[in-house]
């Protein structure tokens, strides 16, 4: 089986190269019925109250849900505690691991803000409406839950590799966890589907659409001036990309300690900008928000709908129950497994509740100022009318944001796809430089062909990984509820004290 699925990977990789002009369509071509059919099996639709319901995200909403009380609430009363350990007051540089919980936050974070943050919430304004934003909002916050439980499994159940380096995930919690509660078969089932979905996942919507975008929002400010230069562009992008993920996690993570918190500023400072400037309808705005969230006026599915569309649209943006973000927390120094989930309550709240929230407020105050303002525009291209509409080359610094984003998903998920695929092939350097090679190689495509019905297919992967995952965390969650009541009652009676602080 590994045989042949590394083989299927370098064979599709020789062929894109050799026949870039005709391989996009022929490839579509090939797909497409594929996509349609998993993207049917996986996104499928429930009519409920005159709205379509995904199964996918009722299920990833219903595991979240059950997370938050089950553990109490821990995204409310573990959120102070969460800064703490990010601060580095607990942190024993003595203990196991490669990165600090600061640089495995800005890892997670950065696979999961990208151009979802942007586009994806303008979609899901115009589909949702104003009260959209207020489910948005709510899914955010129960998703800090669902985190919590898979990245402290991702630490509990991680291999430590005998070179100092680790290997977590879903993948190995799925197949150590359920073995201890002897479901071996079933076990090593899940987590070799699961490394499958996340290897294919990250070649396709973790990387070549995140490197596609990158190159059309540059092209779109360089006014066409990039056409039928996506080839150099994207050799630039991937060997950039390459010199960052040739170092392992600790290369990523040094760079993503660093990019993460000045794009997020960066992008909230000038999304801040376009709100402030609409100041006199922000109340207005809000209020759109709140009463758009219970009657859904001109939705279809009225509040529903509204409901429905945020919740999917906050799922698809911070990956809460997918399991990916557990693959780089589990990477962290720390022999305590709870303290990295409480850290990552974080993510979901930057991620969701901050960064989703700001941009749906730029759009939902330039709405209410100018109900024309985006024309026909969808997507990215309505948030850039958003921007532009208060000062006239502020799609600028949105592009350049944009690019930002891109490129801190790939690098990241460069590290998931790594982990899928050294969990198949085993972990030695020469596989795993010939999967850093791939992974290059996809986020040059990404700029030169359009494969619509294979990243459909990607797309379908990685959220059909969340029923294995969420099943996983339903089974596990007894063991992470055992081992939070025991590191708070240490916290609590000082046998784990402060190193600083």
């Amino acid at each position: 089986m590994k045989r042949i699925l590394l083989s299927a990977v370098i064979m599709l990789l020789a062929t894109a190269t050799a026949h870039a002009a005709g391989f996009d369509e022929t490839i579509n071509t090939a797909t497409a019925p594929i996509a349609a059919w998993v993207g049917k099996i996986v996104f499928f639709k429930i009519p409920v109250f005159g709205a379509q319901l995904p199964l996918v995200v009722l299920w990833l909403v219903v595991g979240a849900v059950f997370f938050t009380f089950y553990m109490g609430f821990i995204n409310i009363r573990g959120f102070k505690h969460a800064i703490e350990l990010v601060r580095g007051d607990y942190a024993n540089p003595k203990d196991a691991g490669e990165v600090s919980h600061f640089q495995a936050l800005a890892t997670a974070i950065s696979g999961t803000v990208g151009i979802g943050n942007i586009g994806g919430v303008a979609v899901a304004v115009t589909v949702g409406g104003p009260g959209a934003t207020f489910w948005l909002i709510m899914a955010g916050f129960l998703g800090m839950s669902t985190k919590f439980v898979e990245c402290t499994l991702g630490v509990k159940y991680r291999n430590e590799n005998p070179d100092g380096s680790v290997s977590g995930g879903p993948m190995y919690y799925l197949r150590k966890g359920f073995s201890e509660r002897g479901m071996e078969g079933l076990g090593k089932f899940l987590g070799m589907f699961y490394a499958i979905g996340i290897f294919i996942g990250a070649l396709g919507i973790g990387n070549m659409f995140q490197s596609n975008q990158a190159y059309v929002q540059l092209n779109n400010v360089a006014g066409g001036g990039l056409d039928g230069l996506g080839w150099l562009v994207g050799l630039i992008m991937a060997g950039i990309v390459f010199m960052v993920i040739v170092g392992g996690i600790k290369s990523i993570a040094r760079v993503t300690e660093k990019i993460v918190p000045f794009m997020a500023i960066f992008y909230c400072v000038f999304a801040l900008i376009v709100i402030f400037m609409n100041a006199e309808v922000i109340p207005q705005a809000i209020a759109n928000i709140f009463a758009g969230a219970w009657t859904g006026e001109g939705v279809a599915g009225g509040a529903l709908g509204a409901l429905i569309i945020g919740f999917q649209r906050a799922v698809f943006s911070n990956e809460a129950g997918i399991g990916s973000a557990s693959i780089a927390h589990s990477a962290v120094r720390t022999n305590e497994p709870i303290t990295e989930g409480t850290v990552s309550l974080l993510e979901p709240f930057i991620d969701t509740i901050v960064i989703c929230t700001i941009t749906a407020l730029v759009i939902g105050t330039t709405a209410a100022a100018d109900p024309n303002f985006a024309g026909d525009a969808k997507g990215i291209a309505m948030t850039s009318a958003a921007f532009e509409r208060q000062i006239s080359w502020f799609p600028i610094p949105l592009a350049f944001a944009g690019v930002l984003f891109a490129f801190s998903t790939m690098i990241s998920w460069s590290y998931y796809g790594l982990k899928g695929w050294t969990y198949i092939f085993g972990e030695s350097m020469r596989g795993q430089t010939i999967y850093k090679l791939i992974f290059c190689a996809f986020v040059m495509l990404g700029c030169i062909v359009q494969l619509g019905p294979i990243l459909d297919i990607s797309d379908a992967l990685v959220f059909l990984i969340c029923v294995p995952n969420i099943l996983g965390l339903y089974v596990l969650a007894p063991i992470v509820k055992r081992e939070l009541n025991s590191y708070l009652a240490r916290i609590e009676s000082g046998e784990i004290q402060k190193f600083k602080g």
